[in-house]
């Protein structure tokens, strides 16, 4: 398992060497390409995920993370799970996290989580209720994993193109609204802060999404940008790499509330149609540049 495999190493890295490890892990992220997102890394600045790291190390007090993407009559794996991960990340810092999601999500969540459920509604409805929400609990970092972002027309739309909009929690205004960094992590680019890389969207097949963030994360999987970001930021933190979580028993529990994965459709724990345990293995690798990091 994962958590086993990060348990116990030490390591001493000099700071020049940080964005190095960054980089490689960003690599290491999109290797597949899924999606075409590692072409779409080449317009980001690299270190991004450093970036992203230290921003929720640096953040004091309130953090929401944003996720849920419809698929079907249900939810996907690939964004929750990643939540989840961050959540407890957060919890181990002692920041103060909150999820927010669309309801069925929440629901599968409260037992783990604190969470506060969105409804689907106008951008009006949206921008009303974020305001309400930060006048009295604003926020000190936002992150936003795998939640559609809008289209030039207003609509939000799956990778097949078809409008989902009436099935989507409006992501945007908790971004916009914010008085603080906001991180964006997707996979496909009709993810919210994709407009951070517009210009190199338009070669997919996509209705790509509009909206900016202060820091964007594009990997193969969102799922698995969350856990490397867990990784890298608990590193940072004191030099070991801690659990994360244990990757495999989350989307197992997500499966049994209802979640589905976002590619096949199917009720079974993976992530985007990679194969069971692929974010292990990822991690794996993750864990081996970690460790390399200390003798660059």
């Amino acid at each position: 398992m994962v958590g086993t495999a990060l348990l116990g190493d030490t390591i001493a890295v000099n700071q020049p060497d940080l964005l190095a490890v960054s980089e490689a892990i960003e690599a290491l992220l999109a290797a597949n390409n899924h999606r075409g997102m590692n072409d779409v890394r080449a317009s980001l600045t690299p270190g991004y995920l450093l970036r992203a790291a230290q921003a929720i190390h640096a953040c004091s007090g309130r953090v929401y993370i944003l996720t849920g993407f419809p698929v079907a009559k249900t939810f996907e794996t690939d964004g929750p799970a990643g939540a989840m991960a961050l959540y407890r990340l957060c919890q181990r810092l002692q920041k103060d996290p909150v999820i927010l999601s669309e309801p069925d999500v929440t629901a599968a969540l409260s037992r783990q989580c604190r969470c506060h459920a969105l409804s689907p509604g106008t951008h009006k409805q949206a921008q009303q209720a974020a305001a309400a929400l930060y006048k009295t609990d604003p926020p000190a970092l936002v992150i936003s994993i795998e939640c559609p972002g809008a289209a030039a027309d207003g609509h939000y739309y799956n990778m097949a193109g078809e409008d989902i909009s009436k099935r989507c929690i409006r992501a945007e205004p908790y971004l916009d609204q914010a008085n603080c960094s906001t991180i964006a992590i997707g996979d496909g680019g009709n993810e919210v802060g994709m407009g951070n890389v517009a210009q190199s969207l338009t070669g997919l097949d996509i209705r790509p999404a509009e909206s900016v963030c202060s820091e964007l994360i594009v990997a193969d999987v969102s799922n698995w940008a969350a856990y490397a970001l867990c990784a890298l930021t608990d590193w940072l933190d004191d030099r070991t790499m801690s659990a994360i979580v244990d990757i495999q028993s989350d989307l197992e529990h997500l499966v049994r509330n209802g979640a589905v994965d976002g590619v096949t459709g199917a009720s079974t724990a993976t992530e985007d149609g990679f194969p069971e345990h692929a974010a292990e293995n990822v991690m794996q690798a993750i864990h081996a540049i970690l460790l390399q990091g200390k003798t660059q």
